[in-house]
């Protein structure tokens, strides 16, 4: 993709990994979209950004995920990249009481939302990209985030799929690939010992202008390349089985 002169918009462009990519995207010369729950995050990244535009958008909620489609058709019909970032992560087990609810605001918030959104915008005859945020978790889960590492194995499974549906309408799939960073996913603090979101950016954009579909950093390179019995390895020493 041409990493200049897009209307883009960003699912979760608020906080974390999506901050990170308005931030960026906006330093290339690009109109950039974000949406979120919070008014007031938003309002604070557009404080920061005056050309950020935003919209607030709850996209666990069907009808607003309809609403927020509409509404760029309206007034942004010429936008041509989708960033699927949005996305939760519970630390939970399933023998905790709320476990249900907990599974089910994961699983409408990280597999139903992009792919509503994603079968709705390619409706945009405008749209060149899609752009899909999973995990190196996809991978190699980790237990104490059961759902949230399924739902990313979901996504990615779904994005090499799309990217073969959407060749006949020439739309370009690329997946992003984290491993854990330096975020409030999941809680503050709880990834305070990894690499920065800034470091990620730094290098998923150098991969961009190579062309590469599939960007990864770090650990979630290791694991893209990996073999089943490494994986399982990984997964053992991660919780500590022999």
């Amino acid at each position: 993709m041409n990493l200049s002169n897009n209307k883009i918009l960003i699912t979760g462009g608020a906080s974390g990994i999506g901050l990170g990519l308005t931030e960026r995207f906006i330093q290339e010369n690009n109109t950039v979209i974000i949406c979120g729950r919070r008014e007031s995050v938003l309002n604070d990244v557009k404080a920061k950004f005056p050309s950020v535009i935003t919209k607030v958008c709850d996209l666990s909620v069907e009808q607003e995920r309809i609403a927020l489609y509409e509404w760029v058709s309206e007034n942004h019909p010429d936008l041509n990249v989708l960033i699927n970032n949005a996305g939760i992560q519970n630390w939970i087990s399933i023998t905790d009481d709320n476990f249900y609810q907990n599974m089910k605001a994961e699983l409408s918030t990280n597999i139903e939302a992009p792919l509503h959104l994603t079968s709705l915008f390619i409706q945009l005859k405008s749209l060149k990209t899609v752009m899909n945020v999973t995990s190196g978790l996809a991978f190699s889960p980790f237990a104490k985030v059961p759902v949230y590492s399924a739902t990313k194995a979901f996504f990615r499974s779904f994005t090499l799929s799309l990217r073969h549906l959407l060749k006949e309408k020439n739309i370009e799939v690329v997946e992003i690939i984290p491993p854990a960073l330096n975020t409030d996913l999941g809680g503050i603090g709880l990834h305070d010992a990894h690499p920065s979101v800034s470091s990620f950016i730094e290098s998923i954009f150098e991969q961009l202008k190579d062309g590469k579909q599939e960007l990864t950093f770090g650990t979630s390179e290791t694991r893209l390349n990996a073999s089943a019995e490494e994986l399982r390895n990984h997964f053992n020493a991660m919780h500590g089985n022999n």
